[in-house]
């Protein structure tokens, strides 16, 4: 199976899904013109990948902003992910900046509607 990696831009994420370890990022900024179009690949990538996962699956979400559409989808990523983790290890790593309340919650948001593993990683802001 191959890896699904899109570089970013202004508006969308960098998605980084390796098949063959298991390492999955999602980062940037994620406010595509139209979500469901956007994430719809990957979707379908994570389908795939379902079948026949790696013993263990971490993915990094290291968003400084996403819109409400794309917040769906990544409940979508999620839910896949939940899947996955039926049979092997996922581990979830949601990465914000310490002064950033939104992502905090946003976090912790997941973490409740989830059964996931989702661990909240705190980045020191530049200065």
């Amino acid at each position: 199976m191959d890896n699904y990696t899109l570089i970013p831009s202004p508006k969308t994420p960098r998605l980084y899904f390796n098949a063959q370890n298991g390492d999955f990022e999602i980062s940037g900024r994620s406010i595509p013109e139209n979500s469901i179009e956007f994430y719809k690949p990957l979707l379908e990538w994570l389908d795939e990948y379902e079948k026949k996962p790696q013993p263990e699956t971490k993915l990094h979400v290291n968003l400084e902003y996403f819109n409400t559409s794309s917040s769906k989808c990544l409940v979508e990523i999620l839910r896949k992910l939940e899947k996955v983790n039926e049979h092997h290890n996922v581990k979830v790593f949601w990465h914000y900046e310490e002064e950033d309340e939104d992502m905090m919650e946003s976090g912790e948001d997941f973490k409740k509607i989830l059964k996931l593993p989702i661990e909240l990683v705190v980045v020191k802001g530049g200065g």
